[in-house]
């Protein structure tokens, strides 16, 4: 079997984790298509795109759309405030790097005229805090490096 160290992981104690298993990806438009996310997200604004031939709106954000296989797409804005649809807490067994964070709250959240659900973490709040149907706004996370992730909070 082989050990953490051998795959990357210098001290799992401190959280320094190879970014193979970083939950938050590289960001810039060197690394990824899908860099206007981010940047939308340091804005402030939660987007994803929309097929200019289908009409078909993805979530994720894609590069080509699964619907009709085109690759003319465009970057909309999904609503910054939804409700929870379901939700479960993380007592146990949480990712690698987020041990720390227990426990904490995964919702799936529902928005207004938006076909799909996204799931995502429900900062401040605690399982019992919560209820289907709980409004929730957008959190936007800057993290140490430069880089921005999106959870969500009680509105």
């Amino acid at each position: 079997m082989r050990s953490w160290s051998s795959i990357g992981v210098r001290d799992v104690q401190d959280h320094e984790i190879h970014f193979a298993f970083d939950f938050y990806p590289l960001q810039s438009p060197a690394q990824t298509r899908i860099a206007p996310f981010f940047q939308h997200l340091r804005e402030g604004r939660l987007t994803t795109t929309k097929c200019a031939r289908c009409a078909a709106l993805h979530w994720q954000p894609r590069i080509v759309c699964p619907a009709c296989n085109a690759d003319d797409l465009v970057w909309v804005d999904l609503p910054s405030e939804g409700r929870v649809f379901a939700f479960t807490a993380v007592y146990a067994g949480a990712p690698l790097g987020m041990e720390g964070d227990v426990p904490f709250v995964v919702g799936l959240v529902a928005f207004e005229g938006v076909a799909f659900k996204i799931v995502a973490r429900i900062d401040d709040a605690r399982y019992e805090d919560l209820r289907i149907g709980t409004p929730v706004r957008l959190k936007v996370l800057h993290l140490d490096d430069g880089r921005v992730w999106f959870r969500f909070v009680r509105a």
